[in-house]
């Protein structure tokens, strides 16, 4: 049974990659332009250049023809070479991936601290300290991320002159564009966790731990958290496997050299390679983080063992 499981898991996760390959190369194929104007850029050839860039990287063949070639390339590690940056794929993302790892793993640590310490404070509290959490989490979302780097750029770098306002040479660097990212990802984690503390704090083994004396904070952290904290912690592993493609908004406001600027840049130059190349990562992270996740449920709620 065990090795169905991880039969299945493995072969779920290989569909997942394939399909998000397949996907990006049909959406990037039909985008206007054609990809040899891509390649050439600004740069005036003649049409035996042309047709020799053709030949040289098989645009004549047909799109299916394309297709496999390059699925064949990726299963044996080759990524490709970027039209415009003329080096490796894997080496121009693993260039950028560091800020984009940075920024990730700071937004997402800062949202899953603060929204656990507001969860553990708001829950069963009074109608006004919910409803203030309920209004801050309503503004929390609704405000665009790009939008909060913006007035945080205003107030603590421009006028207080507490961050920098660009680059990602430093940690203080990193402290914008982690709290602007952090702040929905913040109130939807909040917001899933006080739910789930709430339905815990009425079971029954709850009331017998306060009928032996124990006091409201040890209830909640040692008892209650534990098994509210599996929906919050799905919820979170999907917002990681998300962020590192979605990082494009963030890191041109901060000016962070990124995958997100990469990803930006590849796909108004219809860059294949690199294009296909951060989707792959993106689908990777997201596989690998669900592993994470199975591993993570057991250890967090033992009755699932037995159930696994």
């Amino acid at each position: 049974m065990r090795a169905r499981r991880v039969a299945v898991r493995a072969g779920t996760s290989v569909l997942v990659l394939w399909g998000a390959l397949t996907l990006a190369f049909a959406a990037l194929h039909l985008t206007p332009g054609a990809t040899v104007d891509a390649i050439i850029g600004s740069t005036t050839v003649g049409p035996q250049v042309r047709q020799q860039i053709i030949d040289d990287y098989g645009l004549d063949r047909s799109i299916p023809a394309q297709y496999a070639s390059y699925l064949g390339h990726v299963v044996t590690g080759d990524l490709g070479r970027s039209y415009q940056l003329h080096e490796p794929v894997t080496a121009a993302i693993g260039a950028r991936i560091g800020p984009s790892l940075q920024l990730t793993l700071a937004a997402v640590g800062l949202a899953a601290v603060t929204a656990t310490t507001l969860a553990l404070l708001t829950a069963r509290r009074s109608r006004v300290v919910r409803g203030l959490a309920s209004g801050t989490e309503l503004a929390g979302v609704s405000i665009p991320v790009f939008w909060a780097g913006i007035l945080l750029l205003t107030v603590f770098s421009f006028q207080l002159g507490w961050f920098p306002a660009a680059g990602d040479d430093d940690l203080r660097a990193l402290v914008l564009p982690a709290v602007a990212v952090a702040i929905p990802l913040t109130t939807m984690l909040a917001q899933v966790l006080r739910e789930g503390l709430e339905r815990v704090l009425d079971e029954p083994f709850v009331l017998t731990a306060r009928a032996r004396g124990m006091g409201d904070a040890a209830v909640r952290l040692r008892h209650a958290l534990r098994h509210a904290a599996l929906p919050a912690i799905t919820l979170l592993g999907w917002m990681l496997g998300m962020l590192i493609g979605g990082l494009v908004v963030t890191e041109t406001v901060f000016s962070r050299q990124g995958v997100g600027q990469l990803m930006l840049g590849a796909v108004a130059g219809k860059d294949l390679p690199v294009v296909m190349g951060v989707v792959l990562l993106t689908a990777t992270v997201y596989v690998v983080v669900n592993i994470v996740l199975d591993l993570v449920y057991l250890a967090v709620d033992p009755r699932l063992r037995t159930t696994a």
